[in-house]
Parts: structure tokens; C-alpha cells; sequence
């Protein structure tokens, strides 16, 4: 753990003396960025919901519910595919394990306590973590997993009801919004390609789909290839001490 998750225990007076720090303005700043950034990206998101089947209120109940950007569009992604919604739930929530990593340093960061964890835990994306643990002491650390929080989770909400409310009133067809879901999927799978023995993984999951789709029902396809990646990510330990002894 870096030295910057490394923060004292939160003390009586820490919820008074939380705005009083230099970096409150510059974080201001940088989570309202972000949040503006995650409004135009809901937008995306809700138009592209719509295309692939969802309704105004599925969309919007989903961002509000599940608020993890990478998993709602694998979602979407993978309904609009052909999928059926459990393999769509599958690849959300294989995307969506990351962030229960992310739990560890911001308890360390942000301390909260009883039924208040509930409640962080369903700010803790990548965005938060990153600004979070990226300050110099608890004080600044907690402003910031909170400003961001809330910056992004309000505009990104707003953004995907925006979104699928201009997705539902026009073609989606004609501007081949259908087909942007896929594409986004794809663009968030890639740059975890250059991760040790990813490439190999891919192309086997790929393999194992192409296979199945004339054989097997919708949405089967991308749960075996689900299964690859999962029994690979279940023996690295092994794999590499292979490598190492050769």
C-alpha cells in the first residue's frame, strides 16, 4: 500500500476541519470536470441503452441503481448483440468485481462507519478511488471521494436520463447508434490487451463464441467465453511459476 492510503484514524473534530484545507478548491475543480465529463459519456450511455431494447426508465433505473459506467455499456454491449439479459448481467458483473478492490483504500481514506458504509460503498468506481487516494492527508482524501462522488453520480444520472430521452425520439437505427454498444465494449476490452497473457485469453474466448453461436442460443456464446477467462484468472499462480522455472 502506497503512502498515501496511509492515513491516521479519524478523529472527533475531522468533519469540521474537512473544508478547511488548500486543495478544497483545486479538488472543486477537478471533480466537477469529471462529473461534467461523466454527464457526456450518460448521454452516450442512455441513446445507446435504448437502441439495444431498454426503456426510459430501465436506463435511467440502471444508472442510478448500478452506477458503474464499464458494466452498464458490457450490458448494453452484449444485449445488443443478440445476448440475453443474463449474459448481458454476466459480463457487467465480471467488469464490475474491480471495484470491490478499490473497497480497502478508501476505507482507509474516507473511514466510514456503521450503516454510512452502505452508502460509500456505492460511490466507490474508479474516478473516486483515483482522486481519493491521490491527496496528501485523510482531510483532502475525503473531500475529494465525496465531491467526486457526487459530482459524477448526479451528472451521469442526468446525463443517461438526457440521453435515452433523445434515444427514444429519434432512429436510433438510422444513426447506427445499435451498433455503438458493441463498439464501446470492445474499446473498453482493449487496453486490458496488453495485460500479461490477455491477448491469448481474448483470442480463445473468441474462438469458443464464434463456435457456439450457430450451435447455441442467444447469449450462450459470451457466457462460455466468460468461463475462459474466469478459469484462466483462477490459476495464475501456477502459470507463472511455470514461466518462471523455464
Amino acid at each position: 500500500m502506497s503512502e498515501t492510503t496511509r492515513f491516521p484514524p479519524r478523529d472527533r473534530d475531522a468533519r469540521v476541519t474537512d473544508t478547511d484545507f488548500p486543495e478544497r478548491a483545486a479538488i472543486t475543480r477537478a471533480a466537477v470536470g469529471i462529473g461534467v465529463y461523466a454527464g457526456a459519456f450518460g448521454v452516450t450511455f442512455g441513446a445507446i441503452a435504448i437502441a439495444s431494447g431498454l426503456t426510459v426508465l430501465q436506463a435511467l433505473l440502471m444508472s442510478v441503481v448500478a452506477y458503474t459506467g464499464a458494466s452498464q455499456f458490457a450490458f448494453v454491449g452484449v444485449v445488443a448483440a443478440g445476448g440475453s439479459p443474463l449474459a448481458g448481467l454476466s459480463a457487467a458483473l465480471l467488469l464490475g468485481t474491480r471495484n470491490m478492490f478499490y473497497g480497502v483504500p478508501v476505507t482507509q481514506v474516507v473511514q466510514p462507519r456503521g450503516l454510512q458504509r452502505l452508502w460509500t460503498a456505492h460511490f466507490v468506481i474508479d474516478e473516486t478511488t483515483a482522486m481519493a487516494v491521490a491527496q496528501r492527508d485523510s482531510r483532502a482524501g475525503r473531500y475529494a471521494f465525496w465531491a467526486t462522488g457526487v459530482s459524477l453520480y448526479s451528472l451521469w444520472t442526468i446525463g443517461t436520463l438526457a440521453g435515452a430521452l433523445i434515444g427514444s425520439g429519434i432512429n436510433t437505427a438510422a444513426f447506427g447508434l445499435s451498433a455503438a454498444a458493441p463498439a464501446i465494449f470492445l474499446a473498453l476490452l482493449w487496453p486490458q490487451l496488453s495485460r500479461d497473457g490477455a491477448a491469448t485469453v481474448a483470442i480463445v474466448a473468441a474462438l469458443v463464441t464464434l463456435v457456439l453461436i450457430p450451435l447455441t442460443p442467444p447469449g450462450v456464446p459470451i457466457l462460455a467465453a466468460a468461463v475462459v477467462a474466469v478459469v484462466v484468472g483462477a490459476t495464475p499462480a501456477k502459470s507463472h511459476a511455470t514461466r518462471k522455472e523455464s
